[in-house]
């Protein structure tokens, strides 16, 4: 049976990474013009090969399958709304890609090493180094990725481009980067400014709207979770 407070408390972090990660794709993404300008020596990649594409406070992964091609988990809102390949194959905009945050559509797309990387440096297998996990065999890395593609559930928390490129990988799907976040949430909730801040906008709350429920019931619930988790 599931828990009602854990499920709100995984929906609150998703939403706050999604939150946090408003501004960061499009400060991260360069223009259309430096993308197509941009020269990539896909010769040195290799099949299976993990591909990261750093942005300002993020990076984007994906898996080389060869002949110029890369498998990434995408979040894409135009999914949801059209089946029409000719138009959910062009290169994902930010508006696409942040309304795909938010409803948790996505697919496990190929698209050339230019539209992966959408203008900025490639590195390569620095996840190897970082997590210190041994690798599949290239071949059966490509392989893992191929079988993933098409339509899946995006989370930010629990199946992010991270999750596919580390599944396909190493067998184990992991995000670091959302582990990260998640430890921030935690410092957040343990410092004791954050059950008086909650208390004090619960307060103003009540004060403006009433005693109804809806308004007092998380007012003194929020500040207390806080106060037990701290």
């Amino acid at each position: 049976m599931k828990n009602p407070m854990l499920e709100a408390v995984s929906l609150l972090l998703e939403k706050l990474l999604v939150i946090s990660n408003l501004k960061l794709f499009s400060l991260g993404a360069p223009d259309e013009d430096k993308n197509s300008n941009r020269f990539y020596e896909v010769s040195s990649f290799l099949r299976g090969d993990v591909l990261e594409v750093p942005r300002t406070h993020l990076t984007h992964y994906g898996i080389y399958l060869g002949n110029n091609r890369v498998a990434h988990l995408m979040p894409d809102i135009l999914l949801a709304l059209t089946t029409d390949e000719k138009r959910t194959q062009k290169v994902v905009s930010n508006k696409r890609l942040l309304l795909g945050v938010i409803v948790k559509v996505a697919s496990v797309r190929v698209d050339t090493v230019e539209d992966f990387a959408y203008g900025t440096d490639v590195l390569v297998n620095r996840l190897d180094e970082s997590l210190q996990k041994k690798a599949l065999l290239n071949e059966v890395v490509a392989q893992r990725a191929e079988e993933r593609l098409g339509l899946c559930l995006y989370s930010p928390l629990w199946n992010n481009c991270e999750h596919f490129v580390t599944y396909c990988r190493y067998g184990t799907a992991v995000s670091p980067q959302a582990d990260k976040f998640c430890e921030y949430v935690k410092i957040i909730i343990r410092d004791r400014r954050s059950v008086l801040a909650s208390a004090v906008l619960g307060l103003a709350s009540i004060v403006c709207m009433g005693l109804a429920s809806c308004i007092t019931f998380p007012a003194i619930l929020i500040p207390f979770c806080l106060w037990m988790s701290g």
